[in-house]
């Protein structure tokens, strides 16, 4: 399918003008906001289940269109799953996409791959992304060069909130850029993502489309709330397993959930919001502090504590409010699908892995089966979802999972289900076949035996 050119399409859209505002609505290619958390667990919003801090504004969003009960990530790690949500495709097509971290300035995103954004970009949308990048460092890789338009944020992995340096030297320069030169902002990381997000939306009309991508670095370490600058300043590491308590990671969340809702806020006072799809989503699953009920695992990890993350979806032009989904969907889909929604398609010569689930999502199609499949690291772990049942490996140690039944992943059926377990080791096999092979410096993976004895069947 050929992409209308920019002028055809707003030629377009002033004819659409004419029509009642409904009609419009109903015809007009559809904004989109992506909202990205990192690391956050399953259960870290109300609506999900969270107990030990709220949420309100999340858990207003998901009751305005629909929540996902099986929403999965790309990976079990950050830079891995961004890889497959901006391409459509599973990570490991690409030599960046095989293991984190992504090889410093060596290894990232082709800048000739095409992307989410530089598809509805060709069909005439504007588009912007503020926040965490983390696919290959300038000047070889970055936002300006994979379809976005703007950019503002960090182009790598962590950043302190206040300092926004990805370590605690003293002289380490800040890791924030806008567009591609180094810039010193002041003020808490969260804030000033969503500033930029609402600064973007105050520019926006009904007259050209928009993908505006928010990637929040939140709930992602360090443990810092946004009234702990002056703490900030005297940490001696930048490190995951330091510090923190479940009253600081909730204080991280609840920063989040505000950040969103005043972006949406925004959304709603331009006269934008009837016509445009939101979704909020994460990264991976959670880690130290993040609720993963009533899964086992966490991030890093394939069990479904790792890779199963929250995932709700707002369209009031299109899509009927206070919804729940048993839609299997991953971080992949959402690029054939927002595509769809704008009358586009993946390029011929890229065909995505991902699925259009928007006729699920519109309720014009029933539920879909389907099959998903993971690896890790040099293959020490892998995993396979065909419909309920899930094939997972570690180290070595086989596992056969119901997971409608067995949503803990505690009842190993490996023994008493052998020809199943055969026929999913088999098709992860032959799917595996068909990736990139992990090189040989990544292959000095393993799970610690301690790690191994809380896992299932232990």
């Amino acid at each position: 399918m050929v992409a209308p050119s920019r002028r055809g399409l707003l030629q377009g859209l002033g004819a659409l003008a004419l029509l009642p505002s409904t009609a419009r609505a109903a015809q007009a290619p559809p904004n989109v906001v992506f909202i990205l958390a990192d690391d956050m667990g399953y259960a870290d919003l109300g609506v999900y289940g969270a107990r030990d801090f709220a949420t309100p504004n999340l858990d207003k969003f998901a009751a305005q269109g629909v929540r996902f009960t099986q929403g999965y990530a790309n990976s079990a790690v950050c830079s891995a799953t961004r890889f497959g949500l901006i391409t459509g495709r599973y990570q490991y097509r690409l030599r960046g996409g095989l293991e984190e971290p992504i090889g410093g300035d060596a290894l990232g995103l082709p800048p000739e791959h095409p992307t989410l954004p530089s598809l509805l970009k060709a069909r005439g949308y504007r588009t912007a992304l503020f926040g965490k990048w983390h696919l290959g460092a300038l000047p070889k890789y970055g936002p300006l060069k994979s379809g976005y338009d703007e950019f503002f944020g960090n182009t790598g992995g962590a950043v302190d909130y206040f300092t926004h340096r990805a370590g605690t030297a003293k002289d380490m320069p800040s890791d924030l850029f806008e567009g591609e030169v180094r810039v010193d902002k002041v003020g808490y990381y969260t804030d000033l993502i969503a500033e930029y997000g609402q600064a973007f939306l105050r520019r926006q009309t009904a007259a050209q489309p928009f993908l505006l991508s928010l990637h929040f670095t939140a709930p992602h370490w360090p443990w810092e709330g946004p009234g702990d600058e002056p703490v900030s300043r005297q940490l001696k590491t930048l490190n995951h397993s330091d510090g923190g308590s479940l009253q600081k990671y909730g204080e991280i969340v609840g920063a989040l959930d505000a950040a969103v809702g005043r972006v949406l806020a925004t959304l709603e006072a331009q006269g934008l919001a009837q016509n445009t799809i939101v979704v909020f989503t994460s990264d991976n699953g959670g880690e130290r502090f993040s609720n993963t009920w009533p899964f086992s695992g966490q991030k890093s990890e394939l069990l479904e504590g790792g890779i199963r993350v929250p995932t709700l979806l707002r369209w009031p032009a299109r899509v009927k409010a206070g919804q729940v989904s048993e839609q299997v969907v991953i971080s992949m889909d959402w690029l054939p699908t927002l595509l769809a929604a704008a009358g586009g398609t993946p390029a011929a010569d890229y065909p995505s892995d991902g699925v259009n689930v928007l006729p699920q999502i519109l309720g014009q199609a029933p539920v879909a089966q389907r099959k998903l499949f993971w690896r890790y690291k040099s293959n020490a772990q892998r995993a396979l979802r065909d419909g309920d049942w899930k094939y997972l490996q570690i180290n070595g140690n086989e596992f056969l999972f119901n997971l409608a039944q067995d949503a803990r992943e505690r009842a190993n059926l490996a023994e008493r289900e052998p020809e199943r377990l055969g026929r999913l080791r088999d098709d992860w096999v032959a799917w595996n076949a068909g990736m990139l092979a992990v090189p040989d410096e990544a292959r000095s993976y393993k799970i610690s035996p301690k790690v191994q004895a809380d896992r299932p069947g232990a």
